[in-house]
């Protein structure tokens, strides 16, 4: 994966992250919202993770 690519990836774990904390913040930590967090982080980044990272080992 080259720099470009893994500096994307990063910038966009990180704006995830914020993003999670402050709606877990915001609403309150309860078993709905740690479910929310847990799908939005499955729609984010399992496809991600297919494209970029399991493509670059099937090239090695």
């Amino acid at each position: 994966m080259d720099i470009v690519k893994y500096i994307g990836l990063c910038l966009l774990a990180l704006v995830w992250v914020g993003l999670c904390v402050y709606m877990l913040v915001a609403r309150g930590v309860t078993l709905y919202n740690l479910l929310v967090v847990a799908i939005s982080g499955g729609i984010v980044f399992v496809p991600l993770w297919k494209k970029f990272i399991r493509n670059d080992k099937n090239k090695r």
